[in-house]
This record gives structure tokens, sequence and C-alpha cells, in this order.
């Protein structure tokens, strides 16, 4: 059936805003349209021009690989001797779990959108958006702790440094404070995330790191008694191995900071090249490119991960890693400088301040792509949110008050950052474990929902031990959940249509009511015999006073999910009993939907339509919160308000008439 369909329409431009404001919100009309572009990241390159796989790993690399600079420090002072027993646990959960996991939610989200899109299309209405707001809560959680950790252990790179402590000691708070407003100074002025960059970066990093664990191997091998004295004290404190490994499982959750990464793997797949033939509904070369990039990621991360877990637990007395220690914090670089010389050291703490500065950026990209993507389309944000300056603010001055609460500590931020990580992980094996149960994949399902029931448990163990990172993310997920409520509450008179389609018989009607004056009446669909229809007429005639020879058209709107808030609308046409003619819509909200389209009729004919509806029984509190959670309640003044808001001249403002 032919359609014709037109932009909906828009309220009038606003007056001239002030230079301050048009910078600030720079952007703001292109952003969170269509699924288009929202946040700073580069553009995705252009079909078939995309980058290599391995240089877009480094993308995702400057988050996942910079957490050697303070995993290996972070498990000594977890497990203590047990360090590589325990990082050899985290190894295998990471290659047996979260990578699995990753690799399927890339078959099934192939444009970025990761688990939470992959949660959030099986579940609707309002539990599908609290849901949803919950796991931002915690992706928020994740990526500003990532901000705040990174640039702390970047401060204490800095203040650590044989060359810079004297000058620098007792600063670290300053410091980091500092770090983090630079990065929020960039992402003012425009950040372009540049692939170039973090492949430098991540080259750079790894090389080095590379020396240091050749070196680190060298000396625990010429050493013999290292590994002796290890051992011996390693038995003396555990009767067996099965005590060893029991010991290991129990402090894992406190190193699940080595699985960062998974996520920004997945949300950086628009930027892998594919294949020639790749297309939108299947980029097939994608996936596979995206897959190879998740494991080569944690193939990489794995050796890296057991070999300095490995030198640093043999090679640096214990009480160094505690707070206050030269390695607390910064182990690899206090071998660095302690076994090839402060020169290669300070070297080495240049390349890591600069790879966990990059990792904060992509933090705050990552934070500035998600919450513009959903809450501007709940209806749960201001129109700011969808500009990233006034963003950038807010999340620079929350920043400001975790690294406040920590005190710019990286070892009490790992639980909140553990916290985000694992819930994000849980989340996503639970996304594919749903997928795979729906595509009757059994062996996939039941391997999926074990590897979902150990990061569950996992989740819960950190949560018990470390209560502050479900503290901290209880804390953005009530924010997030007030401030959208109140947005979406100050916004619930808005005209939300973004489009309106009319079908042939939809249009015939409005082309032959274009001849007389335009009558619509509201009606809520019930029988639909001819009845319903004759009663109505005969009391809208009564109510308003309206001449016999007049004729109307009706207007039906069923609502669909009332806790969408833009969509577009699609009306169609239809002549029951031979003689009635109506048009059917579909809609989150009533007043909405025919707010939208008496806009439509009027723009698309230059006549101003007149709507008649009857009063509906009921408080006018109670009708609003029916309005407001399910799209219904007291239409005709809704409708009306819906109207005076879209459009401010009263002469061009269809008519409102109610009985």
């Amino acid at each position: 059936m032919a359609t014709t369909e037109h932009p909906a329409p828009s309220p009038p431009e606003p007056p001239s805003p002030s230079r301050l404001r048009s910078w600030m919100l720079e952007g703001l009309s292109d952003m969170g349209k269509g699924g288009g572009h929202t946040g700073p990241h580069a553009e995705p390159e252009p079909p078939h021009r995309g980058q290599p796989w391995w240089r877009v790993m480094c993308l995702t690399g400057v988050d996942y690989f910079s957490t050697l600079g303070y995993q290996p420090g972070i498990a000594a002072l977890a497990a203590g001797l047990l360090s590589p027993i325990a990082t050899i646990v985290l190894v295998v959960v990471t290659l047996a779990g979260a990578l699995p996991v990753y690799r399927r939610v890339a078959e099934e989200s192939p444009h970025g959108e990761g688990s939470i899109a992959m949660l959030e299309r099986l579940l609707s209405f309002w539990q599908g958006k609290l849901f949803v707001l919950t796991l931002l809560g915690f992706a928020a959680t994740d990526f500003l702790i990532t901000i705040t950790l990174s640039a702390a252990d970047a401060s204490t790179h800095l203040v650590e440094n044989p060359h810079l402590t004297g000058v620098l000691h007792d600063k670290q708070m300053l410091i980091t404070l500092i770090l983090v407003a630079l990065l929020g100074a960039v992402f003012l002025k425009g950040f372009l995330e540049a692939i170039g960059v973090a492949v430098a970066l991540v080259g750079a990093y790894l090389a080095l790191n590379v020396v240091v664990v050749i070196v680190g191997l060298y000396h625990v091998i010429t050493a013999g008694h290292v590994v002796t004295d290890w051992s011996s004290a390693l038995t003396a404190q555990h009767s067996n191995v099965f005590a060893m490994i029991g010991v290991a499982l129990l402090v894992f959750p406190k190193l699940a900071l080595g699985l960062s990464g998974f996520e920004t793997g997945v949300a950086v797949m628009p930027h892998v090249k594919g294949d020639p033939d790749d297309t939108e509904a299947r980029p097939t070369g994608r996936i596979r490119d995206t897959k190879k990039l998740l494991t080569t990621a944690a193939l990489i991360m794995s050796v890296f991960l057991i070999t300095t877990s490995f030198i640093t637990t043999l090679l640096i007395p214990e009480k160094e890693f505690e707070a206050g220690g030269q390695a607390n914090g910064r182990a690899l670089a206090y071998l660095a400088h302690d076994y090839l010389g402060n020169t290669f050291g300070t070297v080495y703490d240049a390349s890591t301040i600069a790879i966990l500065w990059f990792a904060g950026a992509s933090a705050m990209a990552g934070l500035l792509n998600l919450m513009p993507r959903y809450l501007p389309r709940y209806g749960m944000a201001p129109h700011w949110a969808r500009a990233v300056r006034p963003m950038v603010i807010v999340f620079t001055l929350i920043a400001f008050v975790v690294t406040w609460i920590f005190d710019a500590d990286v070892n009490a931020q790992g639980g909140a950052y553990a916290t985000g990580v694992l819930v994000l992980i849980s989340s996503a094996a639970i996304a594919v474990t749903i997928a795979a149960r729906k595509a009757r994949q059994r062996n996939w399902t039941v391997a999926f929902a074990v590897i979902s029931a150990v990061f569950l448990y996992t989740t819960v163990l950190n949560v018990i031990e470390r209560p502050d990172g479900v503290k901290i993310g209880a804390c953005f997920i009530a924010g997030i959940i007030l401030v959208s409520l109140l947005s979406r509450l100050a916004r619930a008179f808005e005209l939300r249509v973004t489009s309106v389609t009319l079908d042939d018989m939809a249009e015939r009607f409005v082309r032959d009511m274009a001849s007389r004056r335009m009558r619509f009446i509201a009606n809520e669909p019930d029988r639909r015999d001819i009845a319903e229809y004759r009663d109505k007429i005969e009391q809208i005639r009564q109510d308003n006073d309206v001449p016999g020879q007049e004729d109307f058209v009706f207007v039906e709107v069923t609502v669909t999910d009332p806790s969408e808030f833009e969509a577009g609308l699609t009306v169609r046409g239809e002549v029951l009993h031979g003689r009635y003619r109506v048009l059917t819509l579909e809609s989150s909200s009533i007043p909405n939907a025919l707010a939208a389209l008496l806009l439509h009729v009027r723009d698309s004919t230059g006549c101003t339509p007149h709507i008649y509806f009857e009063w509906t029984e009921g408080g006018p509190f109670a009708n609003f919160l029916r309005f407001f959670l399910f799209g219904q309640g007291e239409v005709a003044p809704v409708t009306r308000e819906v109207l005076r808001e879209a459009e401010r001249d009263r002469k061009r403002r269809p008519r409102v008439h109610v009985g």
C-alpha cells in the first residue's frame, strides 16, 4: 500500500541564544536523532573503509592493557604469595568465560550497542526502562571509576618517580584532580579519538612491558633461591595445592579489574573494516574480525597478567606493596627503576601515565556515547544532555567528588571499579544465555548459564567483601533514575512524534475534508459496531451544538508501549459499516499522537482542523498519572497543552472542543 511520510511538525525556533550557550550546546540539534551519532567518538568509518581489526584493538587496548599499571600491585595486596595462582584463575575465567560471552555479544550486537541493548530488546514497558537505567548506573560506575582510578594511578607514577618524589610528595590528590580537570578541558575543546594515537601508545607501552618482563624473568631464573623461597613460604602458608586453589578462588573477585575492556571492545565494532560485501544488516566480516580483536587482546593480556604477577610477587618485598610503599599502585614501574635504572624507569613512567591518561579519555568518551544512546530516547534527559560539553562538565564534577571520597587511592577504588566491571559482564553473560536459548542451542545455553552463574557468584562476593562499589553504583542508579523521571515529567507535554505517515485511504479522507471545515472526533474504540459510531456523533452534535449537515472523521489511537517516548506515527484509514470514516493510529501516548496528526493535517492542507472530545471521568491528579505512566488519562486538555507547546501562534493552532 502506498504511503506518504512527512516529518513531524516542530516548534518554532527560539530566540538566538548567547554565544556561550551556543558554544555549550554546539551540535545539539544533530545529536540523538534517528539513532545517529551521539557522542564525541569519531564518526564510524564509511562502509568498507574502516580500520584493520588490530588497529582498532589498540583503541580498546588503552583501557584494557593500561590495567597493567596497577593490576599486579592489587593482586599482590589481595592474594599475597598466592598472587600468581590467583592470576591464573583470573586468566582461566577470562579465556573460558568473558571471551566466549563477548564473542557472542559481537554476533548479536554488531553495531556497537553492547549487552545492554541486547537485554533492552528482551524487555518492554517500564520494567525494561528501569532495568536499563540500573545497568546504566553500573556502567557509569565502571567508566567514571576508570577515569578517577586511572588518574590516581597516573599521579602515583608521577609522585613516586625518583626524580620528582621530593617535589611532588603529598601532592597526589591535587595532581589527580588536575589530571581529571585537564581531561575535562580536552573534551570541552573537542575530542576526536585517534586510532593512530592509540596504536602508538599501546605499542610503546607493551614493548616497554616486554622489556620489564624479560628482565624480571631473567633475574628470577638466575637467582634460583627466589623461586625456592617463594615456594617454601607458599607451602608453609597452605598445606596443599587444593587449599591454594580454594584461597585463590576466594580472592578472585578482588582481581576482577583484569577483566575490564571487553565492553569497550564491542563498543568500537563500528570502526572495524570487515569485508567488502558486508551489509548493514549482516556485517559478517566485521563480526569475524571483532572476534579476532577480542581473542587477541585477551591472549596478550593473559600472558602479561601471569608473567607480571609472577615477577612482581617474587622480586618485590611484600611491604613495598602496602600503602606508602614504593610499589603501591606501580609494581612494574618499581621493577623498571630497580633493575633497568631511573632513565628507563622514567621512560616507563611517562608511557604508563600517557596510556592511563588515554584510558580515562576513552572512558569519558564511553560515558558520552552511552548516556545519549538511551536517555533522550526514553525522554529521560533534558535537551542539553544530548550536547557533549554540558555532560563533560557534569561528569568532571562527579569525578572530582569520587576522587575526593576515595582520597585518590588506587586500591580504595578497586572495589567500585570491579563492581561495575562484574555487573556489566554478568549482564552480558545473562543476555547471551537468553539469546542461545531463543536460538535453541542447548549446549551453548548450558555453557553460558554456567558462565553467568560464575560471574554472578563473583559479583555477589565482591559486593559482600567490598560494598563501596555497590554503594557508589547505587548512588549513580538512584541519581540517574531520579533525574530521568524528573526530566520525563518536565517533558511530558512535549510533541514527541518524529514523523507522520498516512496510507492512501487516510490521505483521501484528508483531501476530501480540506474542501470544507475539517472535523475530527477522538474516539476510544470499544465494540466498533454501528451503534458506537452513531451514538458518538449524536453526542458530539448535542454537546457542541454542531449543525447536522457537518460530517466527521473518527480518530482512534491504540496505546502500544507507553514507556516509549519518541517514535514515528503511521495513520491508516478505513470505512466501517459502509459510512463511517475512521483513522487508526498506534502510539505510546494518545494526546501526543492526536496533536501530531492535527499539526500534520494543518501543514499539509493549509486548513485549521477541529477535534472534538468528551470529558474523562476521574480526578485530575489520577488522570495525569495515567497519562504519564500509561499514555491515556484526561486526553482533551493534555492534547490542547501539547498543541500549545508545539505551536505558539494561537491563530495557527488546531482547535480543541470538549463537551
